[in-house]
C-alpha cells in the first residue's frame, strides 16, 4: 500500500531548492560488496540516476553527504553530473550548514534523504527530511517523509518525481494530483 504525503510535507515541499543525498541505503540497497584485493562493488538504480539528472537539468542542485567513500561511488556520482560530492564525511551536520553557504539556501529551502542515524544531523537541519522504508525505524518514525520505493530501488527518483511536479505545477490542493 503506497503512502500518503502528509499535508505539513505537501506544504513544505514547494520551498525546496535542493536535495542532499546519503549514499548506501539510498542511492544503493546499503549492502557493500567486496570484490578481490581492494575492490569495492555498488550497484546503482537507473531510475534514481535519471531523477537526479532531470533534478539538475531544472536548476534543482543536487548534493551528497556520505560517510562511505569508494572509487565506485565517486565515479557514479561524477557520471550523473553532481558537483558536490562529499565522501568520507565523519561530520555531516557540519558539511551540510557547508553545502548551504555554497549553495546560498537557508535549510528551509533544501531537503536531505538518509537512512541511519548517523544522516539525523543534516536531516534534523533541512526544510523535509526524507528516509526509505528499509531504513532505520528508529528514524522512520523522526522524518517528514517515508518514500515508498525502498533504497537503491527508486527512492530517489521518487523524490525527485514529486519535486519536479511540484515545481511545474505548484502546490496541488486535493487528492487528484497523484501524490496521495
Amino acid at each position: 500500500m503506497r503512502r500518503p504525503l502528509s499535508l505539513s510535507v505537501r506544504r513544505r515541499l514547494p520551498l525546496v531548492r535542493g536535495l542532499i543525498l546519503d549514499v548506501d541505503g539510498v542511492l544503493t540497497d546499503g549492502r557493500l560488496h567486496y570484490g578481490p584485493g581492494e575492490e569495492e562493488l555498488k550497484s546503482f538504480h537507473v531510475r534514481d540516476g535519471h531523477g537526479i539528472v532531470r533534478l539538475l537539468r531544472n536548476g534543482v542542485p543536487v548534493g551528497i553527504i556520505s560517510g562511505r567513500s569508494g572509487e565506485a561511488t565517486r565515479r557514479r556520482l561524477e557520471d550523473l553530473g553532481i558537483k558536490e560530492i562529499h565522501l568520507g564525511v565523519r561530520d555531516k551536520g557540519a558539511v551540510f550548514k557547508e553545502l548551504l553557504i555554497a549553495w546560498g539556501f537557508d535549510p528551509v529551502q533544501v531537503a536531505v534523504m538518509g537512512d541511519d542515524i548517523t544522516d539525523l544531523p543534516m536531516m534534523t537541519t533541512g526544510a523535509l527530511s526524507i528516509t526509505v522504508p528499509d531504513g532505520d525505524r528508529w528514524l522512520a518514525s523522526k522524518v517528514d517523509w517515508v518514500t515508498n520505493a525502498p533504497g537503491g530501488a527508486g527512492a530517489v527518483r521518487e523524490v525527485a518525481d514529486v519535486l519536479l511536479f511540484l515545481r511545474k505545477r505548484g502546490l496541488p490542493h486535493n487528492h487528484e494530483d497523484g501524490l496521495c
